[in-house]
Formats: structure tokens, sequence, C-alpha cells
């Protein structure tokens, strides 16, 4: 069984889907493991330490791709590649099936089976599996540190011969991964936090991190898909919602935003008018700025000064600490390889959840729930 590893061609794209630890653990299951030359080399995991885990270096991409019987990658591969590969061969990235329809559509019709690493469900069992959560945990922990850098003024509290320096206050919008991480990461930082979600139920997880939580009243208490994210609210709850972030924003010196809404745009959260009534030097760091943004005057990939407000729009944060990143998101794919092969050999049980929902396309037919019900 040739399980293949690509170098991922994105432009801000640094991460690598195996890290030499686990291409190891992965050899003595007697897999024949093969990487493009240099694919880990942004991430600092060079060709030698993989060599002596037991892969083999590959130059040719074409011969990479149409030998492999499992190829795996962060970032889907280009189209050109995809249809290099065998029918029957497996697929397994970051593939968001339902943004990327013609994708799926050239997967189906090559009778390629693809795993989607981002529809993986987010139940128990599936823990060690979930990348979203490992990539959002790094993003969080990111964006504070951006957002400290950015910001022309102390995090912590400072007592000093010219004075007491009061500390910055921090705003998280939105309470997952990211959020949460991002809270823990300010507060360590010295700042004082305060984090916002439309689901109650994570408020004692805000609390335990030091955090203050902020409760829009009469909220519909059904928040929450079955997956743990945030449902979409109606538009009066919406405005309710703005209403009182507005007046926290006002007060804040870093903003950091991480809502999003599975298969749909990013949730607007910040409009323009709050911006406005935002100090001069104040900063948003918008993590859904891929998805849209949070905040109305977000462009994705730059950072600009509106009214003396700095709103950073970061893409790919994970891919700025690619070392760790690949490392998490290597023993996550380790995970689903070992849940999917029995004796190295792919089985594909629809009756259990993981699998399923997992699985975008198999044997030239859609499989995901996900889509099925879209």
């Amino acid at each position: 069984m040739i399980l293949a590893i690509p170098k991922e061609l994105g432009e801000r794209e640094k991460r690598v889907a195996l890290t030499p630890e686990t291409v190891g653990k992965l050899s003595d299951k007697g897999l024949d493991i093969r990487i493009e030359t240099a694919a880990g080399m942004p991430a600092n995991y060079l060709d030698e330490t993989y060599q002596e885990a037991g892969a083999s270096i590959v130059s040719d991409r074409n011969e990479l791709f149409s030998e492999a019987d499992i190829l795996i990658s962060i970032q889907t591969p280009p189209q050109k590649d995809l249809g290099q590969m065998k029918a029957g061969s497996i697929l397994i990235c970051f593939l968001w099936a339902l943004q990327n329809e013609e994708t799926v559509n050239l997967l189906k019709e090559k009778e390629i089976t693809a795993l989607g690493m981002d529809a993986i469900p987010r139940i128990s069992r599936a823990q060690n599996m979930d990348a979203l959560s490992s990539m959002s945990s790094i993003a969080g922990y990111k964006a504070a540190l951006m957002g400290a850098n950015k910001l022309d003024r102390y995090m912590p509290m400072m007592m000093t011969a010219a004075g007491t320096i009061a500390p910055a206050k921090v705003l998280v919008l939105g309470a997952g991964v990211a959020g949460l991480q991002a809270i823990a990461t300010a507060k360590r930082l010295g700042a004082v936090v305060e984090a916002f979600d439309i689901r109650p139920t994570v408020k004692e997880q805000v609390e335990s991190l030091g955090a203050t939580f902020v409760e829009v009243p009469d909220l519909d208490e059904e928040s929450e898909t079955e997956g743990g994210y945030a449902k979409e609210l109606a538009e009066d709850e919406q405005e309710r919602q703005r209403q009182v972030i507005h007046e926290h924003a006002k007060k804040s010196d870093i903003i950091i935003t991480t809502a999003l809404i599975p298969g749909k745009p990013a949730p607007l959260l910040i409009t323009k008018e709050m911006v406005q009534d935002m100090h001069a030097g104040a900063v948003i760091v918008d993590l859904a700025a891929e998805q849209g943004g949070n905040c109305e005057l977000t462009e994705a990939g730059t950072t600009q000064s509106i009214n003396e407000v700095n709103i950073v729009g970061p893409l790919n944060i994970p891919s700025m600490l690619a070392y760790h990143a690949s490392q998490m998101y290597s023993k996550n794919m380790m995970a689903l390889l070992n849940h999917l092969l029995e004796d190295g050999e792919p089985t594909f049980d629809f009756e259990d959840e993981i699998t399923l929902n997992t699985t975008i396309t198999h044997q030239g037919e859609i499989i995901s729930p996900m889509l099925k019900n879209n």
C-alpha cells in the first residue's frame, strides 16, 4: 500500500501532511511511504529526516500522484494533479466539499475515494482526528500575539516609577476552540479579557479561563448545531447581539473575532459604526477573514488603518506556526488512518459515524450526508 505526501503548492502554505515521527510509526505498519522532494522544508522537516524514518523521496510529482494508493495533503491538490490519480485510490485532505462542487464532481467521476479532514464529526471518539480543532487552537494563540504586537500599549498592568499602567482590554467574539485559546493566551499576557458567544453553554469554559462572559438577553436557547457549531441567528437577535457588542467594543483595546458558520459566509459582528466608535490605536484581528470576515471593513490578507483603528485580516494563520501545525495535523491524520486501516488495508464501514461523515466520495458516488442534505 503506497502512501504519498506531496509538497503543498498554496501561496501561504508551509505545512506538510506528515512529519518524520509519524512516518516512522506508519512505516512500521508496513506502508510504503513516499514524499515529494522538499515537501517538509517550509516547516523545517528535512528530506534526510524522512529517509531516516523510512520514507522514500520522490522528485517526479506526476509519478507520486499516479502511483499513490493513499494520498494525503493539507490543502486539496490542484485538479491537474488529481487527474493523475488512479481509480480506487484514496485522497485525504481539507476538501471543503460544500464550497468546491467542481472538485467533488471530478473525484466522483475518477472514482477516487475522498475524505475531508474538515468533515470529521465533533464527537468524543474522533477528538484525536479533529484537525479543525487543532488548527483553530493554533489560530487563536497566534491571533492574541498578533493583536498584542500591533497594539501600541502594554498588555499587562505595570507598576512603574512613572505610575501604574492599566492592563489592556481584550474582547474575544466566539468561544469555540480558537476563541478559547485566544482568551487563554491574552490572559497569560496579562490582559483583562471579555468573551462573547451566542451559545450559553460555553459560559463556564470562558469563566474557567479567567475571562468575563458577555451575555445577550433573550437569545434562542437552541443556538448550537449537533456538531457543536453556533447556529445562524434570526435578524432581530443579530441586531440585539450587535448592540451589546457595540457597547463592549467602545472600551476594547483589542478585538479578536473567530465566529464561523459551516458552509456559509462568516456572520457580521463588527460594523463600520462600531469601528468608528473604537479608540485610536485599537486593534481588530479577524480570524474569519477568509470567509468574508466578522468585521464589515476587513480585507482578507491585509492590515489596514481605518479611523486610526488597525484591522488585521490574516490568511492561513496555522501555516505561520508550520512546524507545530504540521506535527498536530500529522497526529490527527495518523489517528484517522488507524481508524480506516485493518492489517494495512483500508476498510469503509459506513455504519460507523466517523467514516460516514468524513467520506465525501466513494466508488463513483457521493457518500457525505452533509452534501446529500444540502
